[in-house]
């Protein structure tokens, strides 16, 4: 009885023995190392070919958009007008290239035949008259001036009956190949235009050829949008990734195809396990390390990329994510 009455006040300092020695213990241990990660995914802005002026973003941030679905409209007066000019062009080059394979109207093929009907009737009339002359030069009654002077008339009348027959057989045999095929091209060459309008006129009606959610609004009803500026940015959140940044010495735990666990605290703390997917070394700026004494050498960092083996519920982007080395 005396024995136990003597033990127990000594209980107390075992306890408090014990759990000093714990804390010590606990204390000396070798603490886990943890990185620190950030959940990113894949964007894209959605912009206008043309220029214009904003006429509705039919979109909200946060909305889901599907592909093919209208994203925002674009008035463009100056676009419009292109358009007619180009419908109008090809429509002048269509009737050049229609006069081309009809040839000359009837109206025209019968006044080119009287106009060589008439130089040969003045040749006929050249002809004789140089013959009477030249009869009256020989009784020498005219001189031979005037004989040269009929003669020098009846050649240059059939000169202008040669002319005019050769052009009433062109009226009769219309355009040349080489000018109905030119003729053609040139039709070609406008409806070329007009469809190339065309296809930007259709561009002031822009879609997402993506699916994903709004993130940003970077141009409002009213406002102009330069060629290529994005008016919205959308995010899709199912082809998202961790991304983190670690030391060569470290790099070993992270090569690509190697599975680990990720911690994210904005999702009470679970657990997923993550697929590394991409490594790259990372630039020189600010990513080299001082010499570590145990390795001596200089420390460079790399960037990893992994990908969720899962899909995760409430994923976001710029979410943290903790990883605990082994």
């Amino acid at each position: 009885m005396r024995k136990s009455s003597a033990i127990l006040p000594l209980v107390p300092l075992a306890i408090i023995v014990a759990w000093v020695g714990y804390s010590f213990w606990q204390a000396y241990q070798p603490k886990p190392q943890l990185l620190q990660g950030q959940i990113e995914a894949q964007q894209y802005n959605i912009s206008s070919k043309v220029a214009g002026r904003i006429d509705q973003v039919l979109v909200k941030k946060g909305q889901q958009v599907e592909p093919g679905q209208l994203i925002f409209t674009i008035t463009s007066p100056e676009l419009e007008a292109k358009l007619e000019q180009a419908k109008a062009g090809q429509q002048a080059a269509s009737a050049m290239a229609e006069q081309a394979e009809n040839g000359a109207r009837s109206q025209e093929v019968a006044a080119a035949k009287d106009q060589w009907q008439k130089a040969q009737a003045a040749a006929q009339l050249a002809e004789k008259t140089y013959q009477r002359v030249n009869n009256l030069y020989q009784d020498g009654v005219v001189a031979e001036q005037q004989r040269d002077e009929a003669y020098t008339q009846w050649q240059a009348a059939r000169y202008t009956e040669n002319a005019a027959s050769q052009m009433y057989q062109l009226a009769q045999e219309g355009a040349r190949d080489e000018t109905k095929k030119a003729a053609q091209e040139q039709v070609r060459a406008a409806a070329g235009v007009v469809a190339e309008v065309e296809a930007f006129t259709s561009d002031t009606e822009v879609t997402s050829w993506h699916a994903g959610e709004v993130s940003q609004l970077l141009l409002q009803s009213g406002e102009l949008a330069p060629t290529g500026f994005p008016v919205v940015s959308i995010i899709d959140m199912q082809d998202a990734w961790l991304v983190l940044h670690v030391r060569e010495d470290q790099l070993s735990q992270f090569q690509k195809g190697h599975q680990f666990m990720a911690r994210l605290p904005a999702l009470d703390n679970q657990s997923f396990k993550f697929e590394v997917s991409h490594v790259s070394v990372m630039g020189d700026f600010a990513t080299w390390r001082a010499t570590d004494s145990r390795t001596g050498f200089d420390l460079r960092t790399f960037e990893i990329e992994a990908r969720p083996l899962q899909q995760i519920e409430q994923l976001r982007v710029g979410m943290s994510a903790i990883i605990e080395l082994e």
